[in-house]
């Protein structure tokens, strides 16, 4: 067994539910998958003494899940009043018209088609609910409507998918873009460095403690896997399944679909870039 505190980000250990942050309570959903990894989590934020609640990505539409995070929410005293969504994928966004239902409250997103009310997200908007304050941070990448919300009174960020807990993410090529996604990491890195964020409350894994260190393994990880596929294609491997099949041969071949996404945006970063 590997030492947390070894590993990229100094992954929390313990269960994933429950009390993250003085601001931040994870109702992880019962959606495990190797994509996916435990589930998704779904955040109930809250400043200490408030009664009023904000929820990020409800998750995938499962009754019982939703249901869990109001009551979790009512349990301490909190009533939802805001729901937010870091990005469109079922696993984060498929339940959040149903969890609207059940708490009366708006869905805000950057994509149009996924709010419910008047409201959208955009790059610095602030959002403050009974006294709590969330910085929105765009991290396209992942997706075109990817973002991260900075919750500056616990020096932490939460980054959907852009970040994981462990291992690391998807440029979901065409509506990811490798480009954005590397501008992302360096948004990111800038509020370790500059805004003193220190924990990460990703959409999936374990609490990342140590955030600047998450962000440089991601930076590292990416080049690492650009020279890999630059290589390849060099080596005579044209498509995306023949460089798959050389640069992730050692990955699960369940993840080869995935992967090919990836490799998809690196191709297509390297030919705008000229370097294929």
């Amino acid at each position: 067994m590997s030492d947390a505190a070894a590993l990229p980000g100094q992954p929390r250990g313990g269960v994933l539910s429950g009390r993250a942050t003085p601001r931040a309570v994870n109702v992880l959903a019962p959606n495990p998958s190797a994509m996916t990894l435990d589930g998704t989590n779904t955040w109930i934020l809250a400043e200490p003494g408030s009664g009023l609640a904000v929820v990020v990505d409800p998750g995938p539409l499962d009754e019982a899940h939703l249901r869990n995070v109001v009551d979790t929410a009512e349990r301490s005293g909190l009533r939802v009043a805001l729901t937010l969504l870091t990005h469109g994928h079922p696993d984060h966004a498929e339940g959040a018209a149903r969890f609207a239902e059940l708490t009366r409250t708006m869905v805000r997103a950057l994509d149009p088609a996924l709010m419910l009310g008047d409201e959208g997200l955009a790059a610095g908007d602030v959002i403050e609910t009974g006294g709590l304050e969330l910085r929105v941070v765009p991290t396209p990448g992942h997706t075109a409507d990817s973002l991260s919300f900075h919750l500056p009174a616990d020096r932490a960020v939460l980054t959907g998918d852009t970040i994981l807990g462990r291992g690391t993410t998807v440029v979901a090529h065409p509506d990811g873009r490798l480009g954005d996604y590397l501008d992302s990491l360096r948004r990111l890195r800038s509020l370790t460095t500059d805004d003193g964020v220190h924990t990460v409350l990703p959409g999936h894994g374990p609490v990342l403690e140590d955030a600047q260190g998450a962000v440089e393994f991601y930076l590292a990880h990416r080049a690492h896997r650009l020279a890999q596929v630059e290589t390849a294609v060099e080596d005579g491997h044209r498509t995306p399944g023949e460089v798959v099949a050389r640069v992730y041969a050692d990955v699960d071949r369940s993840l080869w679909p995935a992967a090919e996404l990836s490799v998809r945006a690196q191709l297509e970063y390297l030919g705008e870039h000229g370097l294929i």
